[in-house]
């Protein structure tokens, strides 16, 4: 019983609760270029050596030529931020060229009847028939939120924007259409 393994199927390398089959996978390396617009908590861009240019960063494209439009201006989706050439999250930076966005609706809105127009019918059919019409009052209530996906260089970020009324879903869509307009 002693000589007996408690895994008679040992991984390869031989040491218990190290990883298998190349998972997890390393992080990519940050861009070697830092985003071309500066502001508040974004850092601005460093200035580049005359002699040669950076080379290019594997899984990642070419750093953008100075003066041929690098990225659009900033842009905000929940915590996602859109700077330069560069989406910034909360889990890190990612490369805004060829990111993949989503938004998925997850909200609902339900017509009621108020409460307040069930006490006016109550106290105003007391008095004249007229009070059954405070029963057609009703009011929309939306709940829930709509939740924003982006994919970039190998990194995946969601957020969740709570919905207040029936238009946010229309108009996080157009700020994540505006963003899949600058990934191309």
């Amino acid at each position: 019983m002693s000589d007996q393994q408690p895994n008679p199927y040992p991984s390869g390398n031989g040491s218990p609760g190290s990883p298998s089959y190349g998972y997890p996978q390393p992080y990519p390396a940050p861009p070697a270029y830092q985003p071309t617009v500066g502001g508040a908590g974004i850092p601005s861009p460093a200035p580049a050596p005359a002699a040669v240019p950076p080379g290019p960063v594997p899984g990642y494209p070419a750093a953008p030529v100075a003066g041929a439009g690098a990225g659009g201006a900033g842009l905000t989706i929940g915590d996602i931020t859109i700077a330069g050439d560069q989406i910034i999250t909360p889990s890190g930076t990612m490369p805004l060229r060829g990111a993949m966005w989503n938004a998925t609706d997850f909200s609902r809105t339900e017509t009621k009847m108020p409460t307040h127009a069930v006490v006016l019918a109550i106290v105003f059919f007391i008095f004249c028939l007229l009070g059954l019409l405070f029963l057609l009052m009703k009011e929309k209530v939306t709940t829930g939120f709509i939740q924003v996906t982006v994919t970039s260089g190998g990194r995946h970020h969601s957020t969740m924007i709570p919905a207040t009324d029936q238009n946010t879903f229309h108009w996080v869509m157009s700020m994540v259409n505006q963003a899949r307009s600058l990934s191309i």
